[in-house]
């Protein structure tokens, strides 16, 4: 991959990469489209796709209420309530 290019993709990705490991970066990026390419050739017809590597099923625990409801002792020792919702200061402008 040209050198220029890195320094447009770094440009764009606002990634600093100093003179010294252009070169370097360039080379480590072309590695990786390289294998890109050969993953992609590979043959995936008539190949099913697959949720997980070792067909791993989850196991659930049963969901029970193992906790009281607290919500209005929180709710009382809370800075600011309204409705039952906690306000909290704006943080987005």
């Amino acid at each position: 991959m040209e050198l220029k290019t890195i320094e447009n993709l770094a440009k764009l990705a606002r990634i600093h990469i100093n003179d010294e490991t252009l070169a370097e970066t360039a080379k480590s990026i072309t590695e990786v489209l390289a294998l890109v390419g050969q993953l992609q050739a590979a043959d995936t017809d008539n190949i099913q796709p697959m949720a997980h590597p070792l067909d791993a099923v989850q196991r659930l625990r049963e969901d029970v209420v193992t906790e009281t409801d607290q919500h209005a002792s929180f709710q009382a020792i809370a800075p600011a309530t309204e409705n039952n919702l906690y306000l909290v200061p704006k943080v987005i402008g």
